[in-house]
């Protein structure tokens, strides 16, 4: 099965993405994830998607774009996998109709995970990541016990630069003029599907099972 999942900065996409993992076993691609390495590594696709990135504005199509193509492309994308952050756009989302008409494939389902704009705040500003494991923490919902050191390697723990709330509002706000459109082309489509994402956790992926075992029939 080949899904995309839909929702704002903070709706807890990653969350939901790493759960079907492990229940279906199929790959979670996540442009998000690929973008930062790119940056932390230094490379020249790195270089150009940083100063984006750092003003809380959206990379470029061409750039996610050829990343998603040669991703899509990999063995382990066979037997299905989870877009996580991609498409963003109209544009991105018919360049990816091109690909998988081009592989002979298709999307199966979109599920967008709501959230409010002010309980996303919450759950990005508040985030804390460590910098020797790379433990997530946030200080409102799951605080370290000891102030900014790890629990689980004594790390220090930091807050992203596109965590800080000037550049979460300024996602925010892109999310909203130019992937808010995503829910009426994949609506029109009859694939997309709304869940509740301020409910907890085990309880979302509970709702998307529902959706997920109902296309396996």
């Amino acid at each position: 099965m080949n899904i995309i999942l839909l929702g704002a900065p903070g709706a807890g996409k990653g969350t939901q993405a790493k759960l079907i993992v492990e229940k279906y076993g199929i790959p979670q691609i996540s442009t998000g994830d690929m973008l930062r390495e790119a940056v932390e590594k230094g490379t020249e696709l790195g270089k150009k998607a940083k100063v984006y990135m750092e003003r809380g504005e959206l990379v470029p199509d061409d750039i996610v774009i050829g990343i998603v193509k040669e991703r899509l492309s990999e063995d382990d994308c066979k037997r299905g996998y989870i877009l996580d952050g991609f498409p963003r756009t109209i544009k991105q989302a018919e360049a990816l109709d091109e690909i998988l008409l081009s592989m002979s494939s298709k999307i199966d389902a979109v599920i967008n995970i709501s959230v409010s704009e002010e309980e996303i705040i919450r759950r990005i500003v508040f985030r804390r990541v460590c910098r020797r494991c790379g433990a997530v923490y946030n200080l409102i919902y799951n605080p370290p016990k000891q102030g900014d050191i790890c629990d689980r390697c004594g790390g220090e723990l930091y807050q992203r630069d596109d965590d800080k709330e000037e550049v979460v509002r300024e996602r925010l706000k892109a999310y909203k003029e130019q992937t808010q459109p995503l829910k009426d082309y994949y609506s029109k489509k009859g694939i997309l599907y709304n869940i509740d994402g301020a409910k907890k956790i085990d309880e979302i992926f509970e709702d998307i099972q529902k959706i997920l075992e109902n296309l396996k029939d």
